[in-house]
């Protein structure tokens, strides 16, 4: 059945996925965001911008890792102008495009402020209101900031007020030791902070195993001046221009003094608000809009996506979700899938991983085994000068399935789709290790991860375990 009218509230990736998709099956489709222009924070605030720095980052620690190979430059003259400008206008280029797209398509693109004032009607900046058959809720999730440095002014900054560049600190904070703050401090270590990065835990990237993480670390180690685990901020002020804080670890409380403070300590859904008290839709304790298997809400008009229903908060989940229900709103049998979901912290070296953890198999009880190539055996990574990373495999003991993916290593985040695929066709190790990879590439560490399970591998010697 083609439902008279959708409702999209929140333009990000989940968003507008889900309007272009059920435009393109003959939906009237209307478009919802306090955004000027589609792209929500992923495109304005977060994974674009974020990414366009982080080349520039990569591009500066080349220039000086040229020098080992004969190559030498001088110190990077900063125009931050410009290269607030080149960011800004990356944005711009994507975000014109989807505006573009949205025309094409025939979407009514709204800008404003929705609130539902029943289950079938939305009104927009307390102006117009819309009537809808079915409403996908995609408005996404902003930064946790602890009420311990509000009110700190400007020598505090969140993941999107990091990525204006107003500055470059001499000294800087980042507090969490997850991937928005190591990829910041990434940024601004190569822009000539020197950068401290604080985690409570016992170690960075909390949920990746520690193989993986052990290389980014010992690289982080030799570009930051300190990384402080098991540590945690208690108390912070204003110091002239700066803040000074107070960190407490086993060893006791020190005081330190910083430029800027960078809070990456995670990320809350962005429900409230909304109006959701005048629809049936239940939201949970912790601001996250309660859906079942297919994303419904307990109001059957409203479906959510993305950010505001928890889980992964990554910008390609909230996409494959929208495809998901659009396609179940519009009566389409759906391919459940398995669902595997890539993760990529873009440091340097890169993670990258699928499928389940080593940590996860154990924990689930599983027998698995673990195949890895390292990367020094590989004649691509040595020919750039980056044989610190490694691929490994999880796989299902005796029948060699693959169940999990893990990358550590230069351009991981561009690898670890083809695990994706693996994993989704029911791959095995010996599946993997019979498709053809071009030499030489790092494609071909998956490859030769294969092979030494099967004890195969042509770089690298390992003992047959497949009988």
């Amino acid at each position: 059945m083609n439902p008279k009218h959708l409702l999209v509230l929140g333009a990000g990736p989940g968003g507008y996925s889900a309007a272009f998709l059920a435009a393109d099956l003959g939906m009237k489709v209307t478009l919802v965001d306090a955004h000027p222009q589609p792209g929500g924070v992923c495109l304005h605030r977060g994974c674009i911008p974020s990414k366009a720095l982080l080349h520039i980052a990569k591009l500066i620690n080349e220039t000086r890792q040229a020098k080992a190979w004969g190559l030498e430059f001088g110190e990077p003259n900063i125009d931050l102008e410009k290269l607030r400008a080149w960011k800004n206008d990356v944005v711009q280029k994507m975000s014109g495009g989807l505006v573009q797209l949205s025309r094409q398509r025939g979407i009514n693109f709204i800008n404003g402020q929705g609130v539902f004032k029943d289950s079938n009607t939305l009104e927009i900046s307390g102006n117009e209101k819309i009537t809808f058959d079915h409403c996908i809720v995609a408005v996404g999730s902003r930064p946790v900031v602890p009420e311990l440095f509000c009110g700190l002014g400007p020598g505090v900054m969140d993941s999107t007020s990091a990525l204006e560049l107003k500055d470059i600190p001499n000294k800087l904070l980042v507090v969490g030791g997850g991937y928005i703050g190591l990829e910041m401090g990434c940024v601004y270590e190569a822009l000539g902070s020197k950068v401290t990065v604080v985690e409570m835990t016992n170690g960075l990237l909390p949920g990746a195993d520690r193989d993986l993480v052990r290389p980014l670390q010992a690289r982080l180690k030799k570009g930051f001046e300190n990384i402080l685990l098991n540590t945690k901020v208690i108390s912070a002020r204003k110091k002239g221009d700066g803040v000074c804080v107070k960190l407490e670890s086993s060893g006791g409380t020190t005081e330190n003094d910083f430029d800027r403070i960078l809070i990456s300590v995670g990320r809350q859904p962005n429900s409230n608000g909304l109006g959701l008290e005048s629809t049936k839709v239940k939201v949970n304790d912790n601001g996250f809009i309660q859906v079942d298997s297919q994303l419904q809400t307990e109001d059957k008009s409203i479906w959510a996506i993305g950010d505001v229903v928890g889980g992964a908060m990554l910008a390609h989940k909230a996409s494959w979700e929208a495809h998901r229900v659009v396609e179940i709103i519009f009566g389409q049998s759906v391919n459940p899938g398995k669902g595997t979901m890539p993760a990529v912290v873009f440091t340097d070296p890169e993670i990258a991983w699928c499928g389940l953890t080593e940590t996860e198999a154990l924990d689930q009880g599983k027998s698995v085994a673990i195949s890895r190539f390292p990367w020094g055996a590989s004649g691509r990574a040595q020919t750039f000068g980056r044989p610190d990373g490694s691929t490994k495999l999880i796989l299902e003991s005796g029948s060699g399935k693959i169940l999990g993916v893990g990358i550590v290593g230069a351009g991981a985040g561009e690898l670890i789709a083809e695990a994706v695929l693996a994993i989704e066709m029911g791959a095995t190790a010996k599946d993997l290790a019979s498709v053809i990879h071009p030499h030489p590439t790092l494609s071909e560490t998956l490859k030769e991860a294969a092979e030494a399970y099967l004890g195969k591998s042509t770089h690298i010697y390992k003992k047959n375990r497949s009988g």
